[in-house]
């Protein structure tokens, strides 16, 4: 029989990318980021060459343990922070962007209290009830929803994978040599797939994540990302699919 123990937060670590490139996206960054500061949890950083000010930000925190040299591109960034984490004494690791401040002060350590820990737990992600879903951009939620087919097609499991942030266990980190660099966004997908393959639990944690209000605007150049968003993850979980285990 499983034994399940609430999540002890001394075995995780946070991994997160951050890029402040004027003054504007240092503020929201250095907010949200401080929100995540209090919760005391060690966080590894891949920056990819923000401005001097936002740097000094990140070296004033002492859990906060920024790569040594910018680092470009979503995945490498990713990837870059996760390895560093994984050097660590923890068991598990827990993934998000730094634009998360709401999700920081309402519900991640909600999350973590609501994890039951065992050992074939592989990834529980953060996921949008369908009225949180509905707040965001209408194209975004076309790409994302076929994303989200996508993934239960290959998992069995019909939720929201596309909202962010994320706990995967540390077992999993080695899977991400298979991926090469230009994989952006869709190294999550991948893992998330991986861990199913491999036979750990993947999960989901379903509120009602709002999309912040500056983030509800719809533009040609917002659509065309969503599309590239859409090719990464879709190629990402294909990917999964290849690996011999």
């Amino acid at each position: 029989m499983l034994q399940y123990i609430a999540m002890n937060k001394n075995k995780i670590a946070i991994a997160t990318i951050t890029r402040a490139r004027n003054a504007q996206e240092e503020k929201e960054l250095s907010q949200s980021l401080e929100t995540l500061a209090a919760l005391n949890i060690p966080v590894f950083i891949t920056d990819a060459g923000s401005i001097p000010s936002f740097i000094n930000f990140l070296q004033s925190i002492p859990h906060f343990f920024l790569s040594k040299e910018p680092v470009e591109g979503v995945y490498a960034q990713a990837k870059n922070s996760l390895l560093a984490a994984y050097e660590t004494n923890v068991d598990y690791i827990f993934y998000t962007e730094p634009d998360k401040g709401a999700f920081f002060r309402n519900s991640l350590l909600n999350m973590l209290d609501a994890i039951e820990e065992n050992e074939q737990l592989g990834i529980m992600m953060a996921s949008r009830s369908q009225p949180g879903f509905a707040t965001f951009p209408s194209f975004q939620q076309m790409t994302e929803t076929t994303i989200n087919n996508c993934c239960a097609e290959v998992m069995g499991k019909k939720t929201d994978y596309c909202y962010g942030p994320f706990l995967l266990n540390k077992k999993l980190v080695p899977y991400i040599d298979f991926i090469k660099e230009d994989i952006g966004w869709g190294w999550r997908p991948y893992l998330f797939a991986m861990a199913h393959c491999l036979g750990y639990k993947v999960e989901a944690f379903e509120k009602d994540f709002l999309c912040p209000q500056h983030q509800r605007d719809d533009d040609a150049k917002e659509r065309i990302y969503r599309m590239k968003q859409l090719e990464e993850n879709i190629r990402g979980l294909v990917l999964s699919t290849q690996v011999k285990l």
